[in-house]
Parts: C-alpha cells; sequence; structure tokens
C-alpha cells in the first residue's frame, strides 16, 4: 500500500462515511461514474431555504471515492449551492497543485496527497460533482414547484 495515497486520515474517511443510503423523497439526485474505474457516486438532496437540509450517499467507490464522500456527507447540511460548487472546483484544483480548500470542507485536505495520482482524480471528484448537479436540480424542482404550486 503506497503510504502517500492512503494516508492514516484519508482511511478513517473512507471508513466513516455519513449519511449513507437514499433519501425516500429527495428534490435533486445525480448519479456519477468513473469511466477508468468503474466508481460511482449517487447524492440525493433535499433542499430548504437554498441550503442543503438533507443528504442519502450511496458510494461504491475506492476508498479514494469514500473519503471524499464522507468529507461531504459529513459537512454538506447547512450548505449553499455556492458553498458546493466552491468545494467542487477547490478540489479540483487542489489536485492540479492549487491550495486546499478552506472553510466548512477543509478537510478534503486529507485528499492533498493524491495530488501525483492523476488517474485516481476522477474518482475523488465524483460526490462533488455529483452534490453539484443534484443541488441544481434541487432548486430547479423547487422553483418549479413554487411558480406552478
Amino acid at each position: 500500500m503506497d503510504d502517500a495515497l492512503y494516508s492514516s486520515a484519508l482511511l478513517r474517511l473512507a471508513a466513516e462515511i455519513p449519511h449513507i443510503g437514499r433519501l425516500a423523497r429527495p428534490e435533486g439526485s445525480a448519479r456519477r461514474v468513473s469511466r477508468l474505474c468503474g466508481s460511482a457516486v449517487e447524492v440525493d438532496l433535499a433542499v430548504e431555504n437554498g441550503r442543503i437540509a438533507n443528504i442519502g450517499l450511496e458510494v461504491k467507490a475506492c476508498a479514494l471515492g469514500q473519503a471524499s464522500a464522507s468529507v461531504l456527507g459529513a459537512n454538506a447540511i447547512g450548505a449553499s449551492l455556492d458553498e458546493i460548487l466552491s468545494a467542487r472546483d477547490g478540489l479540483a484544483a487542489m489536485l492540479k497543485g492549487g491550495p486546499v480548500p478552506q472553510g466548512r470542507f477543509a478537510d478534503l485536505s486529507a485528499l492533498e496527497g493524491t495530488r501525483a495520482y492523476p488517474a485516481r482524480h476522477a474518482s475523488i471528484r465524483l460526490a462533488f460533482e455529483a452534490a453539484a448537479e443534484a443541488f441544481l436540480k434541487a432548486l430547479d424542482t423547487t422553483e418549479t414547484t413554487t411558480v406552478t404550486g
């Protein structure tokens, strides 16, 4: 096992993913799959007042994808769309050598050691990409309901 890739902090995150399981009635859902390795993450969201009120995760990924999903699950409730988009973009930038994301999703720092493994980056980004898509769908559903309801 490569110690630079699988730090104890990363493995701890991968082992403790919160909010596992689908939501009964999500307002937004998205599934992302890595073509390279087959890792998959599905995110269900409930949104209230422009913030995540509940999250459900289905994670079938390697330890790296699991760790990223764990950071999302542990910190998503209460997050705004801007925070999710910033975390998604900050994670992608960090993997390319940029700074570690700050704020709500600062625990993504546990994945900093994966920069040197670009073949694994798609799996690491799955959870945040799915969360951003699910959030946008939830907002679209909420706006449609408000207008027609």
